[in-house]
């Protein structure tokens, strides 16, 4: 559940609409820098392309941002979060086991993607310098931003983050006031607030779904803004987006009226072939160019922020290896993921040394991120089934954006060829390991060998009275991944009573379940056996970082206080002297034997599995155990042995 200070950020007030303007509509907001540009390209100023680039600007803001995404997406929320992994726990209660394919599709498309967004959006507000000096190298400018950027994380940005709401305030404004100086000198571009003018460009004009394919940088950021719903609460983003689309509108305008104006002519011959820097004054430029700059840094920072999420909730669904998560700063949700964060700063680095300026980029851009508006389109279909809403209505909308978005596709398909290619590389081996990693995590548990709990009740107990055994601790914890209390893995009975007979006072069972909720944390407690045997269920959300060394720290302290364990140690020495027992962790890690009969397609799965475990850090890091107290024990994992061994006895 949200915290106070969450909880107050999501109710309407001009702080919590601040807010929303510094975390939801960095990406989005962005798009003024490069979308005219990449619809304008390298050919004459055309009027009509103008008018009808426009136009199909202004209603892919309404039917896919607005309509989509703002009023009807954000319905699908849980408990406060959104993004397309918070929409998959909420239809995976369905009999459809299959939807975790757009799952992991929509997941490692909005992630590669979002690879140039930090890129894009920081080049193109650079390039604004080559008003001043044409002939600027400003790649080293923006690799240095980009790395200062990915620098910082690991500091946490609470400080920074304050400044972010302000400053984008500043850039809306900025956009709004520029795009009604430029109108002033032409208010019948307003016009192309007629979809005649869309219709006519894609039916009439040769290149029409090439413009189709630029007019879709305006919308790329919608999918961010329903990740990042669980910040600022829907109500703050609903209210605060007629605001910002009223500003996006205006500045996209005013680009527009200046276009006409100087029809015939080509962007190149101007000083900046950036229509969003040549609308502004001269006097002004330094100034946009700076609060340019600023904007595409809070852009890039809200994606870099939304990567960690999305990476946090993809290991907490079993999507993801692994990896570790540190906790900048005290905020609520603000997570740093080192090697997420250094693989993205080396892929931004690359996307600007391949393709060096923000037009070529435009080539590339989008043609993943379209993929993950389809999956979301999928899974809001089960989700308004689920919800029981009227089938007619159901089918209209369904129909009408699978329309829109496969148009979207078409058109980002000819961006394969100059560069799209690469984010769908980058999506392909995300894919590729959410896939491996999942189905892995279930063949594994289709083969995980459980026995009952009662069978061994005794044996334990005994053992824990034996005194002809030395005492391997006070309070000896497994972690155990038994979703049935009554029952334990087989290996764990093997690693007390025979690999190595373990004499504990009390023997503590904890399991960790992650809810489809986000921000749960609860637990249960079950005495199988009084003062020898204890069971303790976690229930957490999928974006709450299992730290079970606190988490269980805490279910102990809850115990002693309420007189249903004794933890002082019974060692006579230290008992009389009131000292605590010692609590040592035992986890489990298992390795593929090659003792093993699978089937062809298991094993690959299996083996590349392992191969990836290689990367990830170790069970015990991943529970957030503290090393010191931890045992690590490794077993062979034996699914299927060979049946026959042809081995005989000779004399």
């Amino acid at each position: 559940m949200a915290n106070p200070h969450q909880a107050q950020l999501q109710k309407i007030s001009f702080a919590g609409l601040l807010v929303t303007l510094g975390i939801i509509y960095g990406d989005i907001g962005t798009s003024p820098l490069y979308v005219m540009s990449a619809i304008m390209g390298s050919e004459p100023i055309n009027a009509e392309i103008v008018k009808g680039g426009i136009s199909c600007i202004f209603w892919t803001l309404t039917l896919q941002t607005t309509i989509k995404y703002v009023i009807l997406t954000l319905r699908a929320d849980n408990k406060g979060e959104g993004g397309i992994f918070s929409l998959f726990t909420l239809v995976k209660r369905t009999k459809f086991k299959w939807l975790v394919v757009p799952a992991i599709i929509g997941g490692s498309a909005l992630l590669a993607d979002g690879i140039i967004t930090p890129p894009i959006s920081v080049s193109a507000a650079i390039e604004g310098l080559k008003y001043f000096n044409p002939h600027l190298n400003t790649v080293p400018i923006v690799i240095g931003i980009i790395f200062a950027l990915f620098f910082i994380q690991q500091f946490g940005t609470s400080l920074i983050g304050k400044f972010f709401g302000p400053m984008m305030m500043v850039w809306f404004l900025m956009l709004g006031v520029l795009g009604v100086w430029q109108l002033s000198n032409d208010w019948s571009v307003l016009s192309s607030l007629n979809p005649y003018y869309a219709y006519r460009l894609l039916e009439t004009h040769p290149n029409g779904y090439l413009v189709l394919g630029a007019v879709f940088l305006c919308t790329t950021g919608a999918e961010a803004l329903y990740s990042d719903l669980g910040h600022c609460g829907k109500q703050n983003i609903r209210i605060s987006w007629i605001f910002v689309k009223t500003m996006l509108v205006l500045n996209y305008f005013g680009q527009g009226a200046w276009l006409i104006a100087h029809e015939g002519q080509v962007l190149t011959a101007f000083k900046t072939p950036n229509p969003f820097y040549t609308i502004m004054p001269e006097s002004f430029l330094p100034y946009g160019i700076i609060i340019a700059t600023c904007a595409a840094i809070i852009a890039s920072q809200a994606l870099i922020s939304g990567s960690f999420t999305l990476i946090n909730e993809a290991m907490r669904l079993n999507f993801w290896p692994k990896v570790m998560v540190k906790y900048p700063t005290q905020l609520k949700g603000q997570i740093y993921i080192p090697s997420i964060n250094w693989l993205l700063m080396l892929g931004c680095i690359g996307i600007v040394l391949y393709f060096r300026e923000s037009s070529f980029m435009e080539a590339a851009y989008g043609l993943a991120i379209i993929l993950c508006m389809l999956m979301t389109t999928t899974l809001l279909n089960f989700y308004m089934h689920m919800k029981r809403y009227s089938q007619l209505f159901i089918y209209f909308i369904i129909t009408i954006y699978v329309v829109i978005e496969l148009s979207f596709l078409i058109a980002n398909l000819s961006k394969f060829k100059h560069g799209g290619w690469i984010t769908l590389m980058i999506a392909t081996g995300l894919i590729l390991v959410m896939t491996i990693w999942y189905l892995a995590k279930k063949i594994r548990q289709r083969y995980v060998d459980l026995v009952k709990l009662s069978d061994h009740v005794k044996k334990l107990v005994d053992l824990s009275g034996d005194e002809s055994i030395p005492k391997y601790a006070t309070h000896l914890v497994y972690m155990t991944g038994a979703n049935n209390p009554d029952e334990i893995e087989s290996k764990v009975i093997y690693s007390i009573l025979q690999k190595r007979p373990k004499r504990a006072d009390i023997y503590w069972f904890v399991h960790v379940d992650v809810m489809d909720e986000p921000y749960r944390m609860e637990y249960k407690v079950r005495h199988i056996a009084t003062d020898d045997i204890i069971r303790v269920d976690f229930r957490i959300g999928f974006r709450v970082a299992p730290r079970i060394n606190l988490m269980f720290r805490k279910v102990v302290e809850d115990l002693v206080q309420n007189k249903e364990v004794d933890i002082t140690s019974r060692y006579d020495s230290l008992n009389k002297n009131n000292i605590i027992g010692d609590f040592k962790f035992v986890v489990l890690e298992k390795y593929l034997s090659i003792e093993n009969e699978l089937p062809f397609f298991e094993k690959v799965i299996l083996n590349a599995y392992f191969l990836l475990k290689r990367f990830s850090i170790s069970e015990a890091k991943a529970f957030g155990l503290d090393s010191s107290s931890v045992k690590i024990e490794k077993f062979p994992m034996i699914i299927n042995p060979p049946k026959d061994l042809n081995l005989v006895r000779v004399e």
